[in-house]
């Protein structure tokens, strides 16, 4: 089926652009996929803590991903993003990931898997902290994902995937949640998604004290948003995507915009 060349089409592994780790479907063993994403932002208010403030900035990315079926049950993934801002332009953080399937069970209508995704992110790039344009926050990054997929013959599915997210710096630790319902058939994909991320402590952008080390700022948010594919040529297609974040701690608030190119190698 064509919708198994589907990857997470959400490409930056970064807060303000994520939306899981690791996504319900796998390549098989020798596939691999490659995307070219690009994104936009241009928000108008600013979480200080909990606070809504009229800040703005605006900020894009591009973004190499690809990931490759080692087995039928393990893929493994890298992403590399380029991100601007309206004071810094830079490579961020690489991302490196391992997802296993290690459950299956197959139903007269319905599939259910569970898998387990584990890897790290680390800065590609000696980008300046300090201040709300930013591109991250100088943070290596160890993650653990469980993902529970279940999917239907009709093409529907529903995941949910969460985990841990331990830093190896003064970045609080956080906990990721996404809930993804979408359909996949032959030449088109379409999903919905709520995605949360909880921070353990840390402190607030014009807070008190005020902040020193912005390497120390728990960023929270709640954010909704979705995404639709179609196959353009034989391995070749594309998608846009929307997204919004509605609240949060330390995070700018307003519409992301993103679209990509995607190559399926079989």
């Amino acid at each position: 089926m064509k919708y198994k060349i589907l990857v997470m089409l959400f490409l930056a592994m970064w807060s303000g652009f994520s939306q899981g780790k690791i996504d319900g479907f796998y390549r098989g063993k020798g596939n691999a996929t490659v995307v070219l994403g690009f994104g936009f932002e241009e928000p108008k208010k600013y979480f200080a803590g909990t606070t809504k403030l009229d800040l703005s900035r605006s900020t894009s990315y591009i973004n190499l991903f690809t990931t490759y079926g080692i087995t039928n049950d393990l893929d493994a993934q890298v992403a590399l993003p380029y991100i601007s801002t309206d004071q810094a332009s830079k490579f961020q953080d690489i991302s490196l990931f391992l997802k296993y399937r290690f459950f299956k069970k197959n139903q007269e209508n319905y599939k259910l898997e569970l898998s387990f995704g584990s890897g790290f992110s680390t800065p590609m790039s000696d980008y300046k902290i300090g201040g709300l344009n930013d591109i991250g926050q100088q943070a290596t990054s160890i993650d653990t994902r469980f993902m529970v997929h279940c999917q239907w013959n009709k093409g529907w599915f529903v995941t949910l995937q969460s985990g841990y997210s331990f830093k190896l710096e003064e970045t609080p630790d956080n906990l990721p949640v996404t809930l993804k319902i979408g359909t996949a058939k032959k030449n088109w994909y379409y999903d919905f998604y709520y995605d949360y991320q909880h921070s353990f402590g840390g402190i607030d952008y014009r807070g008190t004290p005020p902040p020193q080390n912005f390497k120390e700022l728990g960023v929270d948010y709640h954010k909704i948003g979705g995404t639709v594919y179609t196959s353009i040529y034989n391995n070749f297609g594309a998608y846009l995507n929307l997204s919004y974040i509605l609240s949060g701690r330390n995070t700018f608030q307003g519409p992301i915009y993103g679209a990509g190119l995607v190559y399926d190698f079989r």
